[in-house]
């Protein structure tokens, strides 16, 4: 099954989150073999920190709460909230296997956020230009039975394109995060 989880930091974190930064690594290698995303949101300076997107493949909704809530940042109060949910790999890889690489041009996390009746395009399809998506797939609840909107990792050249790879109009609301890959390097 596979995880979208996205810790949000808490206002004024940061020295903590440096001093936790072995910590967090640490305890996401443990991870490395489930990972299918993973990496930082960004400030407007795309510099500091403002959360923390993985996308994983686990075995249930158990071990996914304990990955989000064992977390070190998470157990330290890094975070402020934590978004977690079911998720579907429509593109069937992983990061390391975008061919647009590590590096080069702005990268985002988009969170379509569901509204009341999706239709089947919503919740499956990804846009038809996959050649700048990262990872895409629909957001569902903890039995995978129910769309609750579509996240997004992609590369574009401004917020506003980035915002572009979900249809408006479809979702109760849009959200676009600054966003880079993320792990040791």
């Amino acid at each position: 099954m596979e995880f979208l989880c996205y810790h949000r930091d808490r206002p004024g974190s940061l020295p903590l989150r440096d001093e936790l930064l072995e910590r967090h690594w640490a305890y996401m290698d443990q991870y490395a073999m489930e990972m299918i995303a993973r990496g930082p949101t960004l400030a407007a300076d795309d510099e500091t920190p403002t959360g923390s997107v993985h996308i994983l493949d686990l075995p249930d909704s158990a071990a996914a709460r304990a990955f989000a809530f064992d977390e070190p940042n998470y157990q330290a109060g890094v975070y402020r909230d934590v978004l977690l949910r079911r998720w579907r790999n429509t593109l069937g890889r992983t990061m390391w296997d975008f061919p647009g690489g590590r590096t080069g041009g702005n990268r985002y996390l988009v969170l379509g956020l569901g509204a009341a009746q999706p239709s089947d395009a919503v919740r499956d399809v990804p846009p038809p230009d996959r050649d700048e998506l990262i990872a895409y797939g629909p957001l569902l609840s903890d039995d995978g039975a129910t769309w609750l909107g579509t996240a997004a990792l992609l590369r574009a050249p401004d917020p506003d394109a980035a915002r572009a790879v979900l249809t408006a109009d479809r979702y109760a609301d849009v959200e676009v995060h600054a966003w880079t890959f993320g792990g040791r390097q």
